[in-house]
């Protein structure tokens, strides 16, 4: 099965960087306020990526402390609950008629 996965990991990379290498004509980007921007279309591509890439990594910051800190103190409370001693009380007993 890890071969299946491997095999289809080496196609992907190898039709995309196909798809790169057929891509590198000049492209250019026009910003508001008169700025241009004239790169390799593959370049440009892979800036965007890169920008996003950053982009999902820090907005997932937030969430992954959240998730650290209520893994420490759930880590904590069952070191607590591990030390505490159970204690089993008898049920009562039922009344005698």
């Amino acid at each position: 099965m890890k071969f299946i996965v491997w095999l289809i990991r080496v196609l992907v990379f190898v039709l995309l960087l196909v798809l790169a290498l057929s891509n590198t004509d000049p492209a250019t980007l026009r910003f508001p306020g008169g700025y241009t921007w004239s790169q390799p279309l593959i370049l440009i591509g892979l800036v965007f990526f890169v920008v996003g890439l950053l982009a999902g990594l820090v907005s997932s910051v937030p969430a992954m402390l959240r998730l650290r800190m209520e893994n420490g103190r759930l880590k904590r409370e069952l070191r607590v609950a591990r030390e505490t001693p159970v204690v089993v009380e008898q049920p009562p007993m039922p009344p005698l008629i």
